[in-house]
């Protein structure tokens, strides 16, 4: 009788406390009570067996309430080739090849002076505005171009085989060459023609754009 009356007890308690935990769920988070039911139907909690599932659907509860949430199509705004109409800018195709500052691109190694230096005297970067190398005829040096699959691009360097409607992206390394461009035809947008120089600051103040920080992880190793 006594053990009878202890599990009544319990499972009256384990009701009142589910009751209580939704309550409070569904208050801070707006979920409706139907949803929560439908989830505990599926769990099998409620029952004086169900303190296991009760702890996990606790435990998830915290998790899911505490991850900022995001509508579908705000998400997908967060990519520069979405969320801007490049047609406003003037437009031309290329073939987009990849480089490093390595010997196996620029015959320079590390602990050479020049390593990694371009040829406007900024060093190589690949962040939210890399830098690229261009005919300085089609392109001139500070020209901010937007690359889709690779993202803005500064005209900070020349070379030899860059001659015409060619460009030349940078990568930390060869493997990324490789793995994330290789060589392609692509169409590229001239957002900024530039005058024919480019400074460390310029290329800082350009990344470091609060309004562009949002993409800028993108582009960049975390």
């Amino acid at each position: 009788m006594r053990i009878a009356k202890t599990m009544i007890r319990r499972s009256i308690m384990t009701m009142l406390f589910v009751i209580a935990l939704l309550s409070t769920y569904t208050s801070i988070t707006g979920v409706q009570a139907k949803e929560l039911s439908n989830w505990l139907r599926e769990q099998e909690i409620g029952s004086v067996g169900g303190f296991i599932s009760l702890k996990t659907f606790f435990e998830e509860s915290v998790v899911a309430s505490s991850l900022p949430s995001l509508p579908s199509n705000q998400v997908e705004q967060h990519s520069l080739e979405e969320a801007i109409d490049w047609s406003q800018y003037p437009a031309q195709k290329v073939v987009a090849t990849g480089y490093t500052a390595g010997k196996e691109s620029t015959g320079k190694s590390p602990g050479d002076p020049a390593y990694g230096i371009t040829y406007s005297g900024v060093k190589v970067k690949r962040d939210l505005y890399s830098t690229i190398a261009a005919d300085p005829n089609v392109f001139p040096i500070g020209t901010v171009l937007f690359i889709p699959g690779y993202g803005y691009g500064v005209v900070a360097d020349t070379g030899s085989a860059i001659k015409g409607a060619k460009i030349d992206l940078y990568f930390e390394t060869v493997q990324d060459v490789y793995e994330q461009w290789g060589k392609r035809e692509v169409t590229v947008y001239t957002v900024e023609r530039g005058d024919g120089s480019l400074t460390e600051e310029v290329l800082q103040q350009l990344n470091e754009d609060e309004a562009m920080q949002v993409f800028r992880q993108q582009y960049i190793e975390s």
